[in-house]
């Protein structure tokens, strides 16, 4: 079960739960045995993905899930001096403790995110692939998974600030 991890990984953040990601991936693994003979070769993990992402889709319309409705893009934000968000902490208790919410903070503000967002923030930042194999996998040029990579990390940051005023950090 060749990238196994990179397709429930992908499906998670696009379903919203593990359960749902679950039957996404089954189906995406089924429909890639049933139509392997046409692959023709190139990156396995980027077709692999692709067909996730096309299962998800079909998975969303089936089941009238809201996940597939895309928000309007976001206003880009203007960087400021303030954006370093993620700086390498040194490793003791307490770092460790912000770090854990940190990453709980993220996943949560994540799931706020539009589909098409998350989908590209998983690829890029998650996954590691290039803007190149991203594009493959979302069936878009490649200027547009720039821009979309560049909205949703702009929204991301706007809702981590969001959530830290919220809480008075």
């Amino acid at each position: 079960m060749p990238h196994l991890d990179a397709a429930y990984n992908l499906a998670r953040w696009l379903a919203g739960n593990g359960t749902d990601a679950e039957d996404v991936v089954q189906d995406a693994y089924l429909r890639a045995f049933r139509y392997f003979h046409a692959y023709k070769g190139g990156n396995m993990r980027v077709w692999l993905l692709a067909i996730v992402r096309n299962t998800f889709f079909t998975w969303a319309r089936e089941n009238r899930s809201a996940r597939l409705v895309f928000a309007a893009d976001a206003p880009v934000a203007q960087h400021t001096e303030d954006d370093a968000l993620w700086a390498s902490p040194a490793p003791d208790p307490e770092t460790l403790l912000l770090a854990r919410l940190d990453a709980k903070t993220l996943n949560r503000l994540m799931e706020r995110l539009p589909a098409e967002y998350r989908e590209i923030l998983v690829l890029r930042e998650v996954e590691d692939l290039p803007y190149s194999d991203i594009a493959t996998v979302a069936a878009i040029p490649m200027g547009t998974v720039m821009s979309r990579l560049s909205r949703a990390r702009a929204a991301l940051r706007r809702l981590w600030r969001e959530a830290e005023d919220a809480h008075g950090v």
